[in-house]
């Protein structure tokens, strides 16, 4: 009967919640006041043997409304006690207060509990040691401002590694039989070491004389990021206006809009072709990451909302400067260097994990329905 797995939720200051010696699978922690609510999974020592326990009593239906200052999200694709700790600990050590907290999914694979915090702290150094401590316990940590806690009114997506699983250019340079050699470009210039604008011409250039015949053939099979449909989905039942900003081409861009994401509006570059074959020219101007800001910093002006209205994802180097624009600047799966620079970052889910930082629960965002 030791080794049955039991499953319970324990009553009892937030507090003793960091002095357990023992390391149990967590299903959900809820705080607001003076006592938590906590959920285990655990097997032979009862592990807060002086507290009140009951079975497992799922979250309600809608998290706490935000009111503290600032929230930090920890996202695990398998919540241990032991990471619980670690992070509240991680508060008490920078003196942050902690208000509230949620448990916005609770689900085997992927567990997110926000916590909503009051402290006077520096955005950039609290982001760092937020960084350092998710690479320390395998989960991401997720710092944002408690006011973007919200749905965005415009939200602005790169389209290569970002809405889909891949770079278009690389993969129609594999076809050419120079694959490796306008990869080792591509990512170069998506770690920050070559210029977005110059490696893009010497890229194009290598492409000279490519089938336009072979772009639908392309096309067609690009894998999507785990995630995408869903969010984007998901942002438009949630009336949230989406846009492509990309420095890649207009045509797969295009036909992602046409055939199977929800986007509402398309900036990329145009490809030039000449007897059915690309010319290996670009067509100015060429969308770099200067660029995809001012872009989305137009489209926002012209719906005539504010910038707190306003979120970016993507994964480069050339996104950097649209992800420190708006409320939220969320690099998804990012290169070294922009999960460094980027406000905040998801590592280890999909795109659709972006909603949680929407303070949306699995089930609110169960109820906006499926792609």
């Amino acid at each position: 009967m030791g080794d049955e797995t039991k499953a319970q939720e324990f009553h009892l200051p937030l507090a003793q919640v960091i002095q357990s010696p023992l390391d149990y699978p967590v299903r959900y922690l809820t705080y607001s006041g003076n006592y938590a609510r906590l959920g285990l999974e655990y097997r032979g020592a009862d592990p807060f043997p002086d507290t009140t326990s009951c079975e497992l009593s799922l979250p309600s239906a809608k998290p706490s409304v935000v009111q503290s200052p600032w929230c930090l999200t920890l996202l695990s694709p398998a919540a241990t006690l032991t990471q619980l700790q670690r992070v509240l600990k991680f508060c008490t050590e920078q003196q942050w207060q902690i208000n509230t907290i949620d448990t916005l999914a609770h689900r085997h694979e992927c567990t997110v509990i926000r916590l909503q915090l009051s402290a006077k702290l520096e955005f950039s150094p609290a982001r760092f040691a937020c960084l350092q401590l998710a690479e320390e316990i395998g989960a991401d940590l997720v710092l944002q401002d408690g006011a973007s806690q919200r749905v965005p009114t415009l939200a602005g997506f790169d389209m290569d590694s970002t809405l889909i699983d891949a770079e278009v250019i690389d993969e129609l340079a594999k076809i050419t039989g120079i694959g490796d050699q306008v990869a080792a470009i591509t990512a170069a210039a998506m770690r920050g070491e070559l210029d977005f604008r110059d490696s893009f011409k010497k890229r194009m250039a290598l492409l000279k004389g490519f089938s336009e015949q072979r772009l639908a053939e392309i096309a067609q099979q690009l894998p999507l990021k785990k995630g995408a449909q869903k969010l984007l989905y998901c942002l438009r039942e949630l009336e949230c206006k989406t846009v492509i900003l990309s420095g890649g081409f207009t045509y797969f861009a295009n036909f992602l809009q046409r055939e199977r994401l929800a986007v509402d509006l398309i900036y990329a570059n145009d490809l030039e072709f000449a007897e059915g074959a690309l010319t290996g020219e670009v067509i100015e101007p060429i969308v770099d990451g200067t660029r995809k800001r001012l872009l989305l910093e137009e489209t926002a002006r012209n719906m005539g909302l504010s910038l707190e209205q306003v979120i970016a994802v993507g994964d480069g180097a050339n996104d950097i400067p649209m992800l420190n624009l708006g409320a939220l600047g969320i690099a998804i799966h990012p290169k070294p260097k922009v999960r460094l620079e980027a406000p905040q970052a998801i590592t280890l889910f999909g795109l659709d994990a972006a909603l949680y930082l929407f303070g949306l629960n699995d089930r609110q965002i169960a109820e906006l329905g499926q792609p």
